[in-house]
């Protein structure tokens, strides 16, 4: 395993174990918010981070450098707490710093896998896949805290 890999394995893997931590605490009471705090640790914080991470690591030519690494983990991280306070608080504009840090990350994603070869295409699509939906989706989120703030 390539060592590029390894914030992304344990920050996405903790993502993943505190949405099922959420998701039981809260059981007792459940909420809209709730829910989707849940769905976004779990999906965007945890499965995609990991899909991310491990992509670039078996996709890129060459390796990122430990700053790259340390820019795109903390960028996509810190994007999501921007993301999860700003849509429990119901403050829009702390929602749209984490979904420009999301954009950077991924643009960071990007370039790391620029001129990668055809030698694991169905890892390179999903990668690919993964970017788009993040992409996609982004925007969407950000319409929803705007309405909804």
């Amino acid at each position: 395993m390539q060592r590029s890999a390894i914030p992304f394995l344990i920050l996405g893997g903790v993502s993943v174990i505190t949405g099922g931590a959420v998701s039981a605490a809260a059981a007792l009471a459940p909420s809209y918010t709730a829910a989707w705090a849940v769905a976004y640790i779990v999906l965007v914080a945890g499965v995609a981070q990991l899909v991310l991470g491990l992509g670039q690591a078996q996709l890129a030519p060459h390796q990122p450098s430990g700053r790259v690494v340390a820019f795109e983990a903390v960028a996509f991280n810190l994007a999501h707490v921007a993301v999860l306070l700003g849509t429990i608080a119901g403050t829009a504009w702390v929602v749209d710093i984490g979904a420009g840090l999301v954009v950077l990350a991924l643009a960071l994603f990007i370039w790391s896998v620029r001129g990668a070869s055809g030698g694991n295409r169905w890892l390179l699509y999903g990668f690919r896949l993964m970017i788009l939906i993040v992409l996609i989706t982004t925007p969407i989120g950000v319409a929803i805290a705007h309405l909804k703030a």
